[in-house]
């Protein structure tokens, strides 16, 4: 599936993943392919984006995240990688 990570200033990651875990304002979920669509608001936290053979890890300040048609949009305030 294809994942974006924007701020309102600028593109922090896009590329294609296996799995995608953010920090849902009910407690961290995972995104995987063929989810089902789901708009969701998003806590502070760590997002943990896997792809193959490796895993990133960025720090959002609040946001948005939408899944639809194999294809993740998380839209955050602020990102900080780590």
């Amino acid at each position: 599936m294809n994942l974006e990570i924007l701020t309102p200033d600028q593109k922090v990651f896009e590329g294609e993943v296996i799995s995608v875990t953010v920090p849902g304002e009910q407690g961290s979920f995972e995104i995987l392919n063929h989810h089902a669509p789901l708009i969701s608001t998003l806590e502070d936290g760590k997002v943990v984006v896997r792809s193959s053979g490796k895993e990133e890890k960025f720090y959002t300040k609040g946001g948005v995240v939408e899944v639809i048609d194999n294809r993740v949009i998380l839209l955050a305030e602020a990102v900080v990688s780590n």
